[in-house]
């Protein structure tokens, strides 16, 4: 049964779960910030993404993502980067007492960490959003229900030299294939949400 992590209880959980490393983090210089907005659209608890937009430069251009970016010289830490980076794309203000935590770093190609900050964004209609239309194509949601869901879930091996290196979750059946770092966020953030009923099954030593 999917808990009702949208209650004032469900938000104090994962508050004192992420206190301890949200403190240690916030500390530390970081590459990048993505924010995970948790949203309610028309009651149902999902989580909000974006598919980056087409014409911008580099390998991860049409991808599905969280909201975010490169943190910059004049940012606070990294929660100030994932809310400045939210409302630049999508022109959707979070108040920083909306943050929950932060969750574990994940790690770009190039072995930079970028910090994935849980917030709760409240009741939200993805097709009310404004995207910068530069950056962003489209923003969707999927309710955690459907990423709960086993027939949703996939993984993907990723192999080097003809030698198995790791694998990575994917999640399907929805308007875009969610795969990559935007996954194994994912990952996280349900098996905070949802302790018990999703269960990860990743292998190997985790991507480079």
């Amino acid at each position: 049964m999917l808990p009702d992590c949208l209650s004032a209880e469900g938000e104090l959980r994962c508050r004192r779960l992420l206190a301890t490393a949200t403190a240690r983090l916030r500390a530390r210089p970081a590459s990048a910030a993505v924010l995970v907005p948790l949203c309610s659209v028309r009651g149902v608890p999902a989580l909000l993404y974006t598919l980056r937009s087409s014409r911008l430069t580099g390998r991860h251009r049409g991808d599905v993502s969280f909201p975010g970016g490169k943190c910059d010289p004049a940012d606070q830490d990294v929660v100030h980067t994932a809310l400045r980076e939210t409302q630049e794309e999508l022109g959707l203000a979070v108040p920083q007492e909306h943050v929950w935590g932060l969750l574990r770093p994940v790690y770009d190609p190039q072995k930079a960490p970028v910090v994935p900050v849980l917030a709760g964004v409240g009741p939200l209609d993805p097709q009310s959003l404004r995207p910068n239309s530069e950056e962003v194509d489209e923003v969707f949601a999927l309710p955690l229900a459907h990423l709960l869901q086993t027939q949703n879930q996939g993984y993907t091996h990723f192999c080097q030299g003809g030698h198995f290196r790791y694998t990575l979750p994917v999640f399907l059946h929805g308007p875009h294939r969610v795969w990559g770092l935007t996954a194994v966020i994912t990952e996280f953030a349900l098996q905070l949400l949802a302790p018990g009923t999703y269960q990860p099954r990743l292998a190997g030593p985790g991507p480079p």
